[in-house]
């Protein structure tokens, strides 16, 4: 036999809460006072409630932006615009901070002037856009023995790099892959150049 439903089936609040707005808004505020701030406005501390009509007046709202400031600061806008531009910030700040990836270059011990100069156009461009990269030079079967050739090809190719990027530390073998990192120079080089204006 199936229970009866718990407590009689009452209508229970805590499923049909609305979810909290970010910051104190119009009736919301309820302090005495308040800093006001905003366009359009005399800067200035006011009772709550004539600061509240003052925002009604210009048909915005008043959003309380440092409540832990004494009197809180409040300023009047529209609401639903400040939350749309703060989104947009936000988005903008998250793209800008973009993590900056590794990218790979891969040579072989037998690797032409042409190819070479090829890549570290690349791996150039992939310094200057913050990157790091990850340059490994792949031995095959016997190649293997020819480590030397691959240190060398390293080790000029940070040479070849200096400008743009710095080795993060010498050659090392892993497997039947030799590789080095470098890392990017961006701050070096805004100094660079403001030494140089």
């Amino acid at each position: 036999m199936a229970l009866p439903p718990r407590g009689g089936g009452r209508f229970n609040p805590r499923f049909n809460r609305q979810p909290e707005p970010e910051h104190r808004i119009n009736e919301r505020i309820r302090v005495p006072q308040v800093r006001l701030v905003g366009d359009n406005v005399t800067v200035g501390v006011y009772p709550t409630q004539e600061a509240l009509k003052i925002a009604q007046e210009q048909e915005l709202d008043l959003v309380e932006i440092s409540p832990t400031a004494d009197p809180p600061v409040c300023k009047v806008i529209d609401y639903k615009k400040f939350l749309y531009e703060k989104k947009k910030k936000e988005k903008e700040m998250k793209a800008n901070s973009k993590q900056s990836e590794i990218k790979e270059i891969r040579f072989t011990p037998g690797t032409d002037d042409h190819d070479f100069d090829f890549k570290a156009k690349h791996a150039e461009k992939f310094l200057k856009d913050g990157n790091k990269v990850k340059a490994y030079v792949q031995f095959k079967g016997r190649a293997i023995m020819f480590q030397d050739r691959g240190q060398l090809l390293l080790l000029k190719f940070a040479e070849r790099l200096a400008e743009a990027g710095s080795l993060e530390s010498m050659p090392k073998l892993e497997g039947k892959r030799m590789f080095a990192i470098f890392t990017p120079k961006t701050g070096k080089k805004k100094a660079a150049q403001k030494t140089e204006e």
